[in-house]
């Protein structure tokens, strides 16, 4: 057994579900015990990160991801989809923004623990964002020198975990291509309710493709003026499991954005 799954067995193991469910081998799950174990850092945000602000909730921009929210929810109700990927065909689309503030609007629903991980191995941005440390995290656990827990960090006292890219690495695609990826996704779900991976683009590494095999669906981020239909159509034809659930658009004028919300909010 490898140092890496010998790692993820350590890590909060048990022998059953609890009662009440079907009996599950210990190897096929996760411990929620193990939250318990993870370091808790302060709400801390870059000042030049772009995430909307909780305490202005009815700001069109958080409307737009609660919406969003909403049909993810409506979708699971029907499917099992916990673990999503968010990719774009090229850089600069949008996608971290999308993928963290998604994180955001999910983990502010009461009990929908949520884990936003940082899978852009080649330009990590998260832990910028969170004003957090870059390791311990994803290629430290996977290479084995950390467990799992301690390449979380819980962000103040919400239901957002934050999983950062930790220790850069000379050969991400091939550390991504490790059977133990594919084990930690699928056993995630157990504890918490939404996985959201923020990945490289398409076209420019194929680290986005292979983990849009490893998860339950992928969302496309195109940006208004900047995402051109042929690249849109070469990163669909780059996937080579075609379950894209959705594409976020992004980067809209503010009076486009906001000029549907004017009715509701005007009195305020």
């Amino acid at each position: 057994m490898s140092r890496v799954h010998d790692a993820l067995r350590r890590a909060g193991l048990t022998g059953t579900v609890a009662a009440g469910a079907a009996a599950m081998p210990a190897a096929d799950y996760l411990s929620p015990e193990l939250l318990q174990r993870v370091q808790t850092v302060p709400w801390q945000l870059s000042p030049d990160a772009l995430i909307l602000d909780p305490l202005q909730p009815r700001d069109a921009p958080i409307e737009e991801f609660r919406a969003l929210r909403t049909r993810l929810n409506h979708m699971q109700s029907r499917q099992p989809i916990h673990t999503l990927v968010l990719t774009s065909a090229s850089p600069a689309e949008g996608k971290s923004f999308s993928a963290t503030n998604l994180a955001l609007a999910q983990a502010q629903l009461a009990g929908n623990r949520t884990l936003l991980c940082d899978f852009d191995l080649r330009r990590p941005v998260l832990h910028k964002l969170f004003q957090m440390d870059r390791s311990p995290g994803l290629t430290d656990y996977l290479q084995g020198t950390v467990e799992l827990e301690q390449a979380m960090r819980r962000i103040g006292d919400t239901d957002l975990y934050v999983m950062p890219a930790g220790e850069a690495v000379s050969n991400p695609l091939e550390l991504l291509n490790l059977a133990e990826v594919k084990q930690m996704l699928d056993r995630l779900p157990a504890i918490f309710n939404w996985i959201i991976l923020d990945s490289p683009p398409l076209l420019f590494a194929a680290d986005g493709n292979l983990l849009a095999t490893l998860c339950h669906g992928a969302i496309l981020v195109v940006r208004i003026g900047a995402t051109t239909s042929d690249s849109i159509a070469r990163a669909m034809q780059s996937l080579c499991e075609n379950n894209v659930i959705g594409v976020i658009v992004n980067g809209a004028r503010r009076g486009e954005l906001y000029s549907k919300y004017t009715y509701y909010h005007s009195y305020e």
